[in-house]
């Protein structure tokens, strides 16, 4: 926090985020009261989700081609005039559930350019010692955005409807970009680079060929596809089993952000990255524990307190490997590599949506989540078979970036998949 650039980043986005979680349960909450269908949560989720999975290599390149400071500004401007555009929809009462798919999709384009870009730009703001803890400060905004968001949308959507919540992300938005614009921003040295598929292909070609990043982002990845679509089934276990209603979703999602901003700050409090392999491991199987027995639960109140620990396994998880990725790449690369972390982390979402969807109109809800946390746990169980075999490499590449001197990049422990 003792940069300025970060200060300013760290209020708008904090003010901004609040907003995006509002919306993002009251796009769910309208969407499920519009048609009743866990089929249509899914495929919604899938439309905001998949532009990532194909765009995300377009936005890395942009990320590592161009100013990243004004790629962030850009994507965080169309983000807004999007939200504009869904709160008129809603408050005139025009929207359809075809025109929410729209806006969802080019959402997802936006985001998709702006994942590899706010995320390769936290280095320009903080340089490369204070890179670790800017992560796990931005993971806790991002969570402490997710209590509050959520919450304030259960109250907004019950009283006033869901046009209001869409309104207030878009004002939200004015935050951040006042923030982006009140930077002082070195520009960073740029090399030549060739064709944009040579250039794509390079990413792919190095996260390939790099043991430690290929194996978190393949869990990252996993958990993503068969875990994370629990949020999307959040308004049926809220509505139709633990019967909490529009308040109940905000309360059941700010139970989830509670957990995952205390597993933020835990990591903001941390000055090396010794040992955050192990925990990448226990915090993925403590994710699927956690949500079997969130699925097995009918009293509302036993949900949400099980719903802490499953947001704290899976922030712990996440913003660990992201740490430890960005902690191993080269600068010139690093747009690239995030622009995979961000279609394992988000482009795969949208299939275990649309799969979770699927299902739970055949099985139901809960079975649907047990299955997906099943398979999480035994992920967990292969990583961790297979903890020690990259340490090695893994050590090297901290070394070589210079991200961590002396003992604790020597004793840096990275858990492996075999594929």
């Amino acid at each position: 926090m003792r940069h300025r650039n970060f200060q300013l980043f760290f209020s708008g986005q904090l003010i901004s985020l609040v907003g995006t979680w509002m919306q993002s349960v009251a796009q769910s909450w309208l969407v499920y009261r519009m048609t009743g269908s866990s089929l249509l949560l899914g495929s919604v989720g899938f439309a905001s989700q998949f532009p990532v999975f194909l765009a995300s290599p377009l936005g890395g390149i942009v990320a590592d081609r161009y100013n990243r400071h004004r790629v962030v500004i850009a994507t965080q401007t169309a983000s807004m005039v999007l939200a504009f555009v869904l709160a008129v929809l809603t408050l005139t009462h025009r929207v359809t559930v075809l025109e929410i798919f729209v806006l969802a999709i080019l959402l997802g384009i936006v985001n998709a350019f702006d994942l590899p870009g706010r995320q390769s730009f936290l280095v320009e703001m903080v340089g490369r010692d204070d890179l670790m803890n800017a992560i796990a400060l931005n993971s806790s905004m991002f969570n402490g955005a997710r209590v509050v968001g959520p919450a304030i949308a259960g109250i907004l959507v019950a009283r006033i409807g869901e046009g209001w919540c869409f309104f207030a992300n878009a004002v939200s938005y004015i935050a951040v970009i006042i923030g982006l614009l009140l930077m002082h921003v070195t520009p960073r040295p740029i090399r030549p680079m060739g064709s944009a598929l040579a250039h794509v292909v390079e990413g792919f070609r190095f996260v390939r060929h790099t043991a430690p990043i290929r194996d978190l982002l393949l869990l990252v990845g996993l958990v993503s596809l068969v875990a994370m679509p629990y949020t999307v089934l959040m308004p049926i276990f809220a509505d139709k089993i633990l019967h909490g209603g529009a308040r109940g979703l905000g309360i059941l999602m700010g139970a989830t952000g509670v957990g995952a901003l205390l597993a933020a700050l835990m990591l903001a409090a941390r000055t090396g990255v010794h040992g955050l392999g192990r925990w990448v491991t226990l915090a993925c199987a403590g994710f699927g524990l956690a949500l079997i027995a969130f699925a097995l639960s009918r009293i509302f109140w036993l949900s949400a307190a099980l719903l802490v620990p499953a947001g704290f396994c899976m922030m712990l998880q996440m913003s660990s490997s992201n740490t430890l990725i960005q902690s191993m790449v080269r600068d010139d690369l690093r747009g690239r590599v995030m622009s995979v972390y961000a279609m394992s982390l988000i482009g795969l979402a949208p299939f275990g949506a649309l799969f979770a969807g699927a299902f739970a109109d055949r099985v139901g809800a809960p079975v649907t989540v047990i299955m997906g946390a099943v398979a999480c746990v035994g992920g967990a169980a292969i990583f961790g078979l297979h903890l020690p075999k990259i340490r090695d490499e893994a050590r090297r590449l901290i070394a070589a970036q210079q991200f961590v001197g002396g003992e604790p990049a020597v004793e840096m422990t990275v858990p492996v998949v075999e594929e």
